[in-house]
């Protein structure tokens, strides 16, 4: 008989997204964090929960970046309600209006062939 094999943060992240959920992961201590890892930072714990977030945050910095040949873009570090930050991208205005602060709301956007389902963020209602 085999073992069943266990995912990936990684993996598990992705399902997650892919109903529609912004996942995280807490440590023994409550801390929560992101990206999905295998052991807390800091401490090392590998007994780690997942969590969904309600998906609100607060824009912590923001960057727009101009590709060659391409359109504009935001790149943004989003302080989420939970008390974890990660890396995403605000959609929804143009990048130049991004400001420190914003209120912000997570999305899904839909996986293709290149790419799997991900979280980006549009300005919350009245930000």
């Amino acid at each position: 008989m085999s073992e069943a094999v266990e995912k990936s943060p990684l993996a598990v992240f992705r399902e997650h997204c892919e109903k529609g959920e912004l996942a995280y992961q807490v440590d023994p201590d409550g801390k929560a964090f992101f990206y999905p890892r295998l052991t807390a930072p800091g401490t090392g714990a590998t007994d780690l929960e997942w969590k969904v977030s309600k998906g609100m945050g607060t824009v912590y910095a923001t960057t727009t970046l101009f590709p060659r040949g391409g359109n504009p873009y935001d790149v943004s570090l989003i302080d989420l309600d939970e008390g974890y930050r990660m890396m995403s991208r605000v959609e929804g205005i143009d990048p130049l209006e991004v400001k420190v602060g914003m209120r912000v709301k997570v999305r899904m956007v839909p996986g293709t062939d290149d790419e799997p389902v991900h979280p980006v963020f549009d300005p919350a209602e009245g930000a």
